[in-house]
């Protein structure tokens, strides 16, 4: 008789830091492979297929993000597990978490190093790069944590547009960027662990949909100065409101009273970015406000932030957004046109 495959065992990682919804959505979702889709269609709950455990750096019971308890198991008694998923752990996007999680990122180190593969959700990447296991590898977060990866983890290739990066799955490392991507990672491990026809089935059941587009359709401009340089500061928030104007990078200068390449100098120092990059940052905001406002025409919209030729509007905003103007407002005009009164 022909003995049934053993459990694959996911250990979920979890801390006061994570959020409830990622912690017991993926806790739910992956307990139901094999299990929940012959009850919804046959009427009889099937086997789980998977082993779904709760860990944390010590067993002391804790309260996550969301004042929902938690009782977890430690990491020390889970040093045989096929997976780990580190759930976010949410930290400010200009702090780092340097030596706050020494219990974890030994127990990552080991359990990698048998074997083990580590998936993240959001910045469970930045504890992961704290570990020192994606040094030298590509790795998707968050698109809000581009300034701290770059600071904080220059080994690590910090990629805003991917939903997941399973680049370097083959070596035991898959990495996912906002929160919802856990539900991406969540149909990725069913499929490896269990099979392709059981994620199907459990996206039926839950109604998942994987985030073809990536993460570029939801990123937004982050605005963040280094050092106390005021100039800077008014330069940032005059370009705010005055982004449509010809020539903006003299503008800018101008209304600081800099010279261009003392500007140009101290506008990269303080923002991490070249002036004109910036101001394109700043329009494409504008656009995106305002397609996500129903806007018709493309073109008038291009007009309006800034840019003459329609055909650079529309290459730069694809380009920054994956998606094309059009569809980006087939995307987002529904759900403002679902709040405004009709």
């Amino acid at each position: 008789m022909t003995q049934p495959s053993p459990r694959a065992t996911i250990a979920l990682l979890a801390a006061p830091e994570s959020s409830a919804g990622v912690l017991y959505g993926l806790y739910d979702v992956l307990q139901a492979a094999g299990a929940v889709y012959p009850d919804m269609t046959m009427g009889s709950l099937g086997d789980a297929l998977l082993d779904v455990r709760i860990v944390a750096a010590t067993a002391e019971p804790f309260r996550c993000f969301g004042n929902i308890l938690v009782e977890p198991a430690a990491v020390t008694d889970a040093e045989d597990v096929d997976v780990v998923v580190i759930c976010d752990m949410y930290a400010p996007i200009t702090t780092a978490p340097v030596g706050k999680y020494p219990v974890e990122t030994a127990w990552l180190r080991r359990v990698h190093g048998r074997g083990a593969l580590i998936g993240t959700v959001c910045t469970g990447s930045v504890l992961l790069a704290e570990s020192g296991l994606l040094d030298g590898r590509s790795c998707a977060s968050h698109w809000a944590y581009g300034q701290l990866f770059r600071e904080a983890y220059p080994r690590v290739r910090f990629d805003p547009s991917r939903v997941l990066d399973l680049t370097h799955a083959h070596e035991g490392i898959v990495t996912g960027g906002g929160v919802t991507a856990w539900q991406d990672l969540a149909l990725y491990l069913i499929a490896r662990y269990c099979s392709p026809e059981h994620a199907a089935e459990v996206a039926k059941v839950y109604l998942i949909d994987r985030h073809h587009d990536g993460q570029l359709p939801y990123a937004a401009m982050t605005r963040i100065l280094s050092g106390d340089d005021a100039a800077m500061a008014r330069a940032v928030e005059w370009i705010d409101v005055n982004y449509a104007l010809p020539n903006p990078v003299s503008a800018m200068a101008e209304h600081v009273g800099l010279l261009p390449r003392t500007f140009a100098r101290r506008f990269v120092a303080s923002t991490g970015r070249r002036p004109m990059e910036h101001v394109h940052a700043v329009r494409m905001e504008a656009a995106r406000r305002l397609l996500e406002g129903g806007a018709e025409n493309v073109d008038d919209v291009g007009y309006g932030v800034g840019y003459e030729d329609p055909t650079f509007f529309r290459r730069l905003f694809r380009r920054t957004t994956g998606m094309t103007p059009a569809a980006y407002r087939r995307k987002y005009a529904p759900i403002a046109a679902g709040v405004r009164p009709g």
